[in-house]
């Protein structure tokens, strides 16, 4: 069983300049990632791949052990690009590039990083024992839901719930979870189907039993740093 694990890193970042590879705890943001990858990668029979369109990531991943000749084109290298044609573009070079067809591909996000090789192992586990499923992705429990306390504008102007329903606490409502961006488990299969986003009908999720969050602003950056400068996490990644 073959796996492609993808790295997407792109060079430019609006809330968090050069994020990809900012120091955190003394280290690369994407060293974390690449450490992670070659730790799944003794377990399963796994080749590891970068996608950018960054001089600058390309050189810092090549001293982290990760050297590619693939260099994201301009035009998934926008805001507006897609990440499964993304994906699918750095798949399909390296199929050719290694004569191979990959079962799976592991996406694994460079700015969430709090994830760790059992979180991959057994959500791997879960979607090779759902021979139907086509994919699926790391998640949190919810600290909103849409049943009973998050809200949307209507066509008329005014405010009501994001989803139907008369629930009179939150833990009676429907159990929602929050996507936290750190890894997805794809079906070669998934890529042949003209899917737009990471979510099919396919789809299971792998909760996190631990804290995991997507960096979006400095503040989560610096929060980020707290916790693994400060030894508060209860895990390693």
């Amino acid at each position: 069983m073959n796996i492609l694990i993808v790295i997407c890193a792109r060079g430019g970042s609006k809330g968090i300049p050069g994020k990809n590879i900012k120091l955190l705890n003394g280290k690369p943001l994407i060293y974390y990632t690449i450490q992670t990858a070659k730790k799944f990668q003794r377990l399963y029979d796994t080749d590891i791949c970068i996608s950018s369109d960054s001089d600058e990531i390309i050189t810092v991943s090549a001293k982290l052990g990760l050297e590619t000749n693939y260099v994201r084109p301009k035009h998934l290298a926008t805001d507006s690009a897609g990440k499964i044609e993304t994906i699918k573009d750095v798949l399909s070079f390296y199929e050719n590039l290694n004569n191979k067809r990959y079962d799976f591909v592991l996406d694994l996000d460079v700015t969430s990083p709090l994830r760790t090789l059992d979180d991959l192992s057994m959500s791997f586990d879960k979607i090779i024992g759902h021979p139907k499923a086509l994919n699926i992705f790391s998640v949190n429990h919810a600290n909103r839901n849409p049943y009973f306390n998050m809200v949307e504008q209507g066509d008329d102007g005014f405010y009501a719930k994001v989803k139907d329903g008369i629930f009179l606490s939150r833990q009676r409502a429907p159990k929602v979870y929050d996507m936290n961006a750190s890894f997805y488990f794809y079906r070669r299969e998934y890529f042949e189907k003209n899917l737009k986003t990471s979510i099919s009908k396919k789809s299971l999720i792998y909760l996190m039993p631990h804290i995991c969050f997507d960096l979006d602003n400095p503040l989560d950056f610096d929060f980020m740093e707290y916790l693994l400068t400060n030894n508060k996490l209860n895990f390693k990644i």
